[in-house]
């Protein structure tokens, strides 16, 4: 028996939908090789594997499924506190697959962490290195400063003090008389950054880099304003929550459209401003200063910076924000004239269904393609329509649990191979495409489950098809089990 058609198979099975929680757990031997690894990554596993997987004594298994994307994080919070540092790790930097819904791990996982005392028995990471990994991953939900303010654990206020501009006035007050010295100096040296006159003491130190975010986030002096005219450096100043009105209106008028698009649509923008920008010559900019009207609260203007401008095929990360905007705004925007307003309604998973089915049948392409990628009651007709047009939003797309698993046979004549090996994996189709040139189209047919038996055992022994036909969910589990044991039940007068 060739080593590689044992690869296959092992592929396959541990990816077959259909495969029983004993058959998944044979991958998670040694002999499993990068199949087991792959399974514990890449797929929902029964609750039996993921115990069995959260218990293995393989560090590798527990590294891998401390990046499954795909089980509920709250199964996995006992590898928070792996024996192996780089367990923690992994699970600290969530999956390599960045996917387009970041889910953030529940605050028990977090509060792990951040108040462990040690990177792990084996001493490869330290505990600063797992909270660093944790912080660029965008697993931390951005209310957790707010939620963890208030809390027992001095670490955990430490941390919210970090946090400065995320917490409201009462609790940045209670950080500076906290009971704890370390929290109490935490949020002194935090404090700066809303305090006009210290920012313009510090600007000095920072570097290039660092010194354009400190102009972009914290409060500014007026010398501190009239220091970025001074040196047309106002592209921070655009961006700024904290940006003076006067400055606003300086910038209304800047000849650079780029910056004047930027604040076009705040909701702190004077009248006279946007009134100005309403008038604009450059087309983007007077869009965005028709929306302004509609835009009061800093939430609103998020939920609207989220999406304008970001073209059909964007696949910026979507996160949870901080605070979104009450339903009843969304449902104005949904029924707007403005297609972008539109645009951010079908954004907004909370959309009731009768504005689902209304904005699924827009006349503007972008509302249709939020629609799709956003909102659970998004027509599976949907879903399929965008999968065929927009190629940027497939894997994205493929994850959502209304997309649809038939209907696709129409497309198997789809000059597209991706579209193609969609329509292959159809069980409505009558002859899936075994003989198709792409590689991937093979592989779903060879999966297709209205495949008999007889056929299965003969795409097993074809390198073209093995792992295909491995992971059809129409495979008996006995033939799974001998598959796993290797050649021997192989029937007889095929290739061994």
């Amino acid at each position: 028996m060739s080593d590689s058609l044992r690869e296959l198979w092992l592929r396959g099975i541990a990816f077959n939908a259909a495969a029983p929680a004993d058959v998944l757990i044979r991958l998670l031997d040694e002999a499993g090789g990068e199949a087991g690894l792959l399974m514990c990554e890449g797929r929902d596993l029964p609750d039996t594997v993921i115990d069995a997987a959260l218990r293995h004594p393989g560090e590798r298994i527990r590294r891998a499924l401390a990046r499954n994307l795909h089980v509920d994080p709250a199964r996995l919070a006992p590898l928070a506190s792996d024996p192996s540092g780089l367990v923690r790790a992994y699970l600290a930097a969530g999956t390599r697959l960045q996917p387009r819904w970041v889910r953030p791990l529940p605050n028990d996982i977090l509060v792990t962490f951040l108040t462990a005392q040690d990177g792990g028995e084996d001493g490869r990471v330290t505990e600063q290195d797992i909270v660093g990994a944790l912080w660029s991953s965008r697993q931390v939900a951005p209310s957790f400063p707010r939620d963890m303010a208030g809390h027992d654990h001095p670490a955990l206020r430490l941390h919210a003090a970090f946090q400065w501009q995320s917490l409201t006035a009462v609790q940045r007050s209670a950080l500076l008389d906290d009971p704890d010295p370390a929290v109490r100096k935490a949020a002194r040296e935090s404090s700066w950054v809303l305090d006009p006159e210290a920012v313009e003491a510090k600007l000095p130190s920072f570097e290039p880099r660092n010194a354009w975010f400190v102009l972009g986030t914290c409060a500014l002096s007026p010398a501190v304003v009239e220091q970025c005219f001074a040196d047309d450096e106002v592209h921070p100043l655009a961006r700024n929550r904290h940006t003076p009105p006067d400055a606003l209106a300086r910038l209304a008028r800047h000849p650079d459209a780029g910056i004047r698009r930027l604040i076009a649509t705040r909701p702190d923008l004077g009248p006279e401003a946007a009134a100005e920008l309403r008038q604009d010559p450059d087309a983007d900019v007077r869009m965005r200063a028709r929306l302004q009207p509609s835009i009061r609260t800093w939430a609103e203007f998020q939920a609207v910076h989220r999406v304008v401008g970001h073209g059909r095929d964007c696949t910026c990360p979507i996160t949870e924000p901080a605070t979104r905007p009450s339903p009843d705004w969304y449902v104005t925007c949904a029924a707007s004239e403005e297609p972008v307003l539109r645009r951010v309604a079908a954004s907004w998973p909370g959309l009731p269904a009768e504005l689902v089915g209304r904005l699924a049948l827009d006349d503007d392409e972008e509302v249709r393609i939020q629609l799709a990628c956003h909102h659970p009651l998004a027509p599976p007709h949907l879903l399929l329509d965008v999968f065929v047009t927009r190629p940027a939003h497939r894997p994205h797309l493929l994850t959502l649990p209304a997309f649809p698993r038939t209907g696709r046979a129409h497309l198997i004549g789809h000059p597209d191979p991706e579209v193609r090996a969609l329509a292959a994996a159809d069980p409505t189709l009558c002859e899936p495409p075994l003989e198709d040139p792409d590689e991937a189209v093979r592989r779903a047919a060879a999966a297709n489950p209205t495949l008999p038996p007889e056929t299965l055992e003969t795409l097993l022994a074809d390198l073209r098809t093995a792992e295909g036909a491995a992971a059809n969910p129409s495979l008996p589990v006995p033939r799974m089990h001998a598959l796993l044991d290797g050649a021997a039940c192989i029937p007889a007068g095929k290739p061994s």
